[in-house]
């Protein structure tokens, strides 16, 4: 083998070795995970952010503000589904900001663990409140672009403290009366209170 074929076989390795390093340095980005922090226990959340970008923007908003420490879990039924983010402990409903689009058309199912936005009959309804799917809820995923069928949107899901989910799911509830709302159901009998949520560093 000539000295110049040496040569360069000898750069294609060196290149190909320093390229490999090269890629090796480069940040893999990552899903943003907040920690939430309730009288039960804490949950930590996985945000997909690359499949609902708005959703996450306005829920992270909210986690800025520091809007949702001290709001409860209003709704919780066992096998289906716990709801908050939008109630104080005395019931009082938080003002929030304007209504979101709705992203249900992202591709993520409402699956057990998964978190996705509370809303109206109206599609683009959504604000703060939020649920965590208790089991695969699959009547909630989105099958079309009607009213009925658009669906709720997943933005995150539980990586840790599942358990702690399983524990508010099973508490006792009732049925309260309050002035602004009337009758709500399926509220736990003990407030279970989100203390804080914060962006994980």
């Amino acid at each position: 083998m000539n000295t110049f074929l040496k040569f360069v076989i000898a750069g294609s390795a060196a290149f190909c070795f320093l390229s490999g390093a090269v890629f090796a340095q480069e940040p893999v980005k990552k899903n943003l995970v907040v920690i939430m922090k309730t009288n039960r226990g804490t949950i930590e959340i996985e945000l997909f952010s690359d499949k609902a970008p708005a959703t996450v923007t306005n829920f992270l908003s909210y986690v800025t503000e520091v809007f949702y420490d001290n709001t409860i879990f209003h709704r919780v039924i066992d096998g289906f589904m716990i709801q908050g983010g939008g109630f104080t402990v005395d019931m009082a409903k938080k003002p929030t900001k304007p209504p979101i689009k709705n992203e249900a058309g992202n591709g993520l199912l409402n699956d057990r663990g998964t978190v996705a936005m509370a809303r109206t009959q109206e599609i683009n309804s959504a604000t703060s409140q939020f649920f965590i799917n208790h089991k695969n809820n699959d009547f909630l995923n989105h099958k079309d672009n009607s009213a009925r069928g658009f669906g709720y949107c997943v933005f995150g899901r539980v990586i840790k403290g599942m358990d702690v989910v399983d524990k508010i799911a099973a508490t006792s509830t009732s049925t309260v009366n309050t002035v602004a709302f009337g009758k709500m159901e399926n509220v736990p009998v003990k407030p279970i209170i989100i203390e804080s949520i914060r962006v994980k560093e």
